[in-house]
């Protein structure tokens, strides 16, 4: 799973994680998208993923990103 998140974190446009980031929460829940507004039935569970880290500084940021289920897998 680690390696997942790891891509996860690679493929999102914001600012990555650095070697003296420290995992302070760690958060993730399965969802169900059924519709959206461009879509009719969408029906794929995915996973969203919300991580709380302090950086070198001991400032406190927020990152989360969702992944498919194959994503989670690999």
């Amino acid at each position: 799973m680690v390696g997942a998140l790891n891509r996860a974190m690679e493929e999102s446009s914001e600012p990555q994680l650095d070697a003296k980031s420290k995992l302070i929460d760690f958060e993730w829940k399965l969802g169900m998208a059924v519709s959206a507004d461009s879509c009719r039935s969408l029906k794929y569970p995915y996973v969203a993923v919300m991580l709380k880290v302090a950086d070198h500084s001991g400032q406190v940021k927020n990152k989360s990103f969702e992944m498919t289920i194959p994503q989670f897998q690999a």
